[in-house]
């Protein structure tokens, strides 16, 4: 392996040697809490641009496998380990980890103590950072260099690299489903199919006219990467079908049916990311374990309590993490009730809103 660093715009100099691809990224760093995942984490579309330190241990144990892709181009820009294992023990495996990594350019950074870096992420919140050859940073200047990267991290809409480029249809029997897809999972479109929905996955760019001719029963937006209060248009174009059509908005989706109905969002510290995140349904006075995967939220004190009502919050930090809207039957959750990686406790959401549909089709 050959020896590289990871530079954080603070100046943290972390030591390393590559695994994956050789080159030098930056972007903003983040950690995941789960023990489990990685495959999935790393073509989540939602992760798209990012650094990404997984704080377990040792991966790549498990290789890589068909089933649990959830895109057909992988999110992330580099993986940050604290030890990348060679040996793969998996009988789904088709490929090891750091053979996708290089076939698809992912930079990965390994021997890291991720422990100390999820620390300082946690601590000081948003951070970018650069992972380059040791030999390429001038370590005699370090502030310098650390400053440098925030000028390579240029913030833009990640959504309209990620979305469809064509309108993609799994046809079906059922319910006629519409997905906005601002990076959707693939597990979500396979958890419709099952129930053998008709699904018409759109660009994040169609126009309200576009959408509502293809006839939807139900409209899904989907989660997605990014900062909410960029996409004007896309929160334009909700405004128009909101009241046409049941609508059940996932992650950025979420968010962004909020700010539709005029509520805010502002920028967390450092974010939700992981697969044990404990949610509240305060309807079912129930808690589940929920995955989770944004660094923005919607603001509490924001929402018009006449228009929406909270429906789930954080056990963690009390954030809202689902909305419920009063004169339309279309409701949000900012969690990702498809999981993958994580449980199926909270599939139950995406059930309630087929039954949504079956009432407001046959008048129920």
């Amino acid at each position: 392996m050959t020896d590289c660093i990871l530079l954080l715009e603070d100046g943290t100099v972390f030591e390393g040697q590559y695994f994956g691809t050789e080159k030098k990224v930056s972007g903003e760093v983040v950690f995941y809490t789960g023990m489990t995942g990685y495959q999935e984490i790393i073509n989540d579309a939602t992760y798209y641009g990012q650094i990404v330190v997984m704080t377990f241990p040792v991966i790549g144990t498990c290789g890589m496998n068909i089933d649990d892709i959830q895109a057909e181009s992988p999110g992330v820009k580099a993986l940050v380990v604290r030890e990348y294992s060679e040996t793969v023990s998996n009988w789904r495996a088709v490929e090891s980890l750091e053979e996708y990594m290089k076939r698809h350019e992912i930079a990965g950074i390994a021997g890291i103590d991720t422990r100390e870096l999820a620390e300082i992420i946690r601590d000081k919140g948003r951070i970018k950072g650069i992972i380059s050859p040791k030999d390429e940073i001038n370590t005699e200047d370090i502030e310098v260099a650390g400053n440098a990267v925030i000028t390579q991290v240029q913030d833009e809409r990640p959504v309209d690299y990620v979305t469809a480029k064509s309108v993609r249809h799994y046809e079906g029997t059922g319910y006629r489903v519409v997905i906005i897809d601002y990076g959707v999972k693939d597990a979500l479109i396979k958890f419709l199919i099952k129930r053998d929905c008709d699904i018409h996955v759109v660009p994040a760019h169609s126009s309200p006219q576009k959408i509502m001719s293809i006839e939807p029963d139900g409209v899904i937006l989907s989660n997605g990467p990014g900062n909410p209060n960029e996409y004007t248009n896309e929160i334009e174009v909700i405004k128009e079908i909101f009241a046409s059509v049941p609508v059940f908005g996932i992650g950025l989706g979420h968010q962004l049916l909020a700010l539709a109905n005029g509520a805010e969002c502002f920028e967390m510290k450092s974010g939700h990311r992981g697969c044990n995140y404990p949610v509240i349904d305060l309807e079912k006075n129930n808690i589940y374990i929920t995955t989770q995967n944004h660094g923005y939220c919607v603001k509490t004190e924001s929402i018009d309590e006449s228009i929406m009502e909270i429906s789930h919050k954080s056990m963690n930090d009390n954030t809202a993490e689902g909305i419920k809207y009063k004169n339309t039957p279309s409701f949000s959750v900012q969690f990702q009730p498809e999981a993958f990686p994580g449980t199926n406790d909270t599939q139950y959401c995406i059930d309630n809103f087929i039954s949504i549909i079956e009432k407001v089709k046959y008048r129920v």
